[in-house]
């Protein structure tokens, strides 16, 4: 299994567990989720109790989450921006991951001072349509991942900033 995990937190954000691919121009993994209710029943033996015979068929109810199964599965927390404040986060987010290349994999800074601007407008295009996830320890200077659905309004699916992610074998 590949965990995909932001360079400056260290936060999981993915796995390949999921249907990932690269966009067009390069600059996202484009991770396809869907819409899950898990439950864990909860056994009434586990709490000490001894239901009475009238008490019997009640138990304790069922523990349920819904939700997207990639942000359930990472524990992504939820986060909101205007246009205006993921603009400046993107600044401070890009220097960071640029720094990170030109320490870690000077060959792919260019391609990602290139394609850069391009991809935030292509962000702040979409804004009002996007939920935004951070990794789990929800550190402000990490990754922040985009949820939208597609044109279907029922498939959801994520996007990550592909230079902002390291890649882990398990």
């Amino acid at each position: 299994m590949i965990i995909y995990k932001c360079i400056i937190t260290q936060d999981e954000m993915f796995s390949d567990t999921f249907k990932v691919k690269l966009t067009e121009d390069g600059m996202f993994y484009e991770v396809e989720g869907r819409r899950v209710t898990r439950t864990d029943k909860i056994d009434d033996s586990l709490l000490g109790a001894n239901a009475s015979a009238e008490e019997a068929s009640e138990g304790c109810e069922d523990n349920c989450v819904s939700g997207i199964d990639i942000i359930l599965n990472h524990k992504l927390q939820e986060t909101s921006f205007d246009k205006k404040g993921y603009t400046a986060y993107m600044k401070t987010y890009m220097k960071a991951v640029k720094a990170y290349l030109e320490e870690h994999e000077p060959d792919r800074v260019a391609g990602f001072v290139a394609a850069a601007p391009g991809a935030l407008k292509t962000v702040l295009g979409q804004i009002k349509d996007l939920q935004f996830y951070t990794g789990e320890s929800m550190n402000p200077d990490g990754m922040v991942g985009l949820l939208n659905y597609r044109e279907d309004g029922v498939t959801p699916y994520m996007l990550f900033y592909k230079d902002g992610l390291a890649v882990e074998k398990c």
